[in-house]
């Protein structure tokens, strides 16, 4: 396998290109990474040069390229099957696609009004209509995975997974909007915030100098 590169957006604000650099991260597989910052100069045409999409992330591994965030992760559990990416057992991966699925085609509302901002702290904003039913689902989802595949860890499937890796931004989001939660979802959005990748994450957003207004409140 040749040299992998994710090439991602601001990581102050691509809650899509956190998800598959969370994964790589704290699986421990090397990359390089390739930042594009956006709405900055030509940045469309020159995304268009990794990414037929056009948007960000894109996987290049050698002269194969893949879009999409859940599409990355779920090259990089194939490329990887030691890391053990998805649970072991069955009905617990079955059920941990779908929640991923979900989160990856769902809650426009939370997206749409409670955009990732990892700088800014916005308590009280983004309850527009819908927002918290996305809320609700949401921490409907991270409830029963915990209660039902979650005993032996403290993420949703009890090790890290590729749903974690879906619902991370979620976490950075309820943050910044103090979306107040139960018991058992604060614990959850504590675990992912507390990994050392998260971490780094955050202190990468905190430097970058791009300021996006329609992503600022």
């Amino acid at each position: 396998m040749s040299e992998l590169t994710l090439v991602i957006g601001n990581k102050n604000y691509s809650s899509w290109s956190l998800r598959p650099w969370l994964l790589l991260k704290h699986a421990g597989i090397p990359f390089k990474e390739m930042r594009i910052p956006l709405y900055v100069g030509d940045w469309q045409a020159e995304m268009l040069k990794y990414s037929p999409s056009g948007k960000v992330p894109a996987l290049r591994d050698g002269g194969l390229t893949v879009w999409d965030s859940l599409a990355i992760c779920e090259y990089i559990a194939e490329q990887f099957p030691e890391h053990l990416l998805w649970p072991k057992d069955m009905e617990a991966r079955a059920v941990a696609r779908s929640v991923s699925a979900e989160m990856h085609s769902g809650f426009a509302n939370l997206r749409q009004n409670m955009t990732m901002n990892c700088r800014k702290h916005y308590p009280g904003k983004g309850r527009a209509p819908g927002v918290q039913e996305d809320i609700d689902r949401i921490t409907a989802i991270w409830n029963d995975c915990r209660a039902r595949f979650g005993r032996d860890g403290d993420f949703l499937f009890g090790q890290f997974s590729i749903a974690d890796a879906m619902f991370a931004p979620v976490t950075t989001r309820f943050i910044t909007y103090d979306v107040p939660l139960a018991p058992v979802s604060a614990a959850y959005v504590n675990a992912v915030q507390a990994l050392p990748a998260m971490q780094e994450w955050y202190a990468s957003a905190r430097d970058e100098a791009e300021v996006i207004e329609q992503y600022e409140h």
